[in-house]
């Protein structure tokens, strides 16, 4: 299954890191961006390097969880030393911010490359995840994944704070709360390229982590949308987040059957289920709701 909760926590934050195990998220993103002061940020490489490599064989409730480093962007120049610092920790991912396409993801993906072989990490061990709306450039290059050679690439996801800045947006969304129309096509690009791709499509986060109705509503319509999972900007927000993405018990249900139905019958393109026809699509999302792949 992939991960449901993504929860960043402050790379220069000693005490925050030693809670992140507890929070119940299936990925911790330890932040050397937005999070951490320009002074600083060489001391929370070093934390995160620490952190990164003390919980390389941790398990919690039986499951890994998924432990990802936000670098800073490739326009601050700091990106390099941030890879030089916490590869050595051996993180199954890094998340890109800022990536203003294709070749940005490129640039980083050859950078590892060289430090997987430094540390003697298996080659293509790690992922990247590309924040592709935080710039009006950056947002613009999402289509251009489409038909990119990417094998590091684990998924798509977004943000809307620094892009509101950029083009001086006052609002983000409406009186009814819902994304205006910048962000909503942003959003929608994401979800359509991911999918196209066949990699993790994750929703961006709520901003107000002490409106929980929020944060659910938000998880709920990111779920229902068809995002794989959903970025956290606090602990009290995992739980919450988890809840919404957990399949039913009425779905898992479903899923088995389905796959169960094609099972028995293998050269069927179409076949009838509770007074419905279901084909190939159903399978495919039976099958990843069962962590079959």
């Amino acid at each position: 299954m992939p991960p449901r909760s993504w929860l960043f926590v402050p790379g220069d934050s000693d005490k925050k890191l030693g809670k992140a195990m507890t929070t119940g998220a299936h990925a911790v993103i330890v932040d050397l961006e937005d999070a951490v002061a320009p002074a600083a940020k060489p001391q929370a490489r070093i934390l995160a390097r620490d952190w990164l490599a003390i919980h390389r064989q941790h398990v919690t409730e039986n499951r890994p969880l998924a432990r990802w480093v936000r670098i800073n962007a490739i326009e601050t120049g700091l990106w390099r030393e941030d890879l030089a610092v916490v590869m050595a920790g051996a993180p199954d991912g890094v998340m890109l911010p800022k990536c203003e396409g294709p070749d940005q993801f490129r640039m980083v993906a050859a950078e590892i490359y060289e430090l997987e072989q430094r540390n003697r990490l298996p080659n293509g061990a790690t992922k990247i995840l590309p924040l592709v709306s935080e710039t009006a450039r950056s947002a613009l290059t999402i289509p251009l994944y489409v038909d990119e050679p990417m094998p590091r690439l684990a998924g798509l996801t977004w943000g809307a704070e620094d892009l509101s800045a950029v083009l001086g947006a006052s609002r983000k969304r409406d009186a009814a709360g819902a994304w205006t129309d910048a962000f909503r096509f942003i959003r929608a690009q994401c979800l359509l390229v991911s999918h196209a791709k066949g990699v993790w499509a994750i929703d961006t986060l709520y901003d107000d982590f002490r409106d929980e109705e929020g944060t659910r509503r938000a998880a709920e319509a990111a779920k229902a949308d068809g995002f794989t999972g959903m970025l956290a900007i606090h602990p009290s927000q995992v739980p919450i987040i988890n809840a919404a993405f957990a399949p039913t018990e009425e779905e898992l249900a479903e899923a088995h059957a389905i796959v169960a139905l094609f099972s028995a019958n293998p050269h069927a393109g179409t076949l009838q289920y509770n007074g419905r026809m279901v084909d190939q699509p159903h399978l495919r999302m039976a099958r990843q709701l069962l962590g079959i792949s």
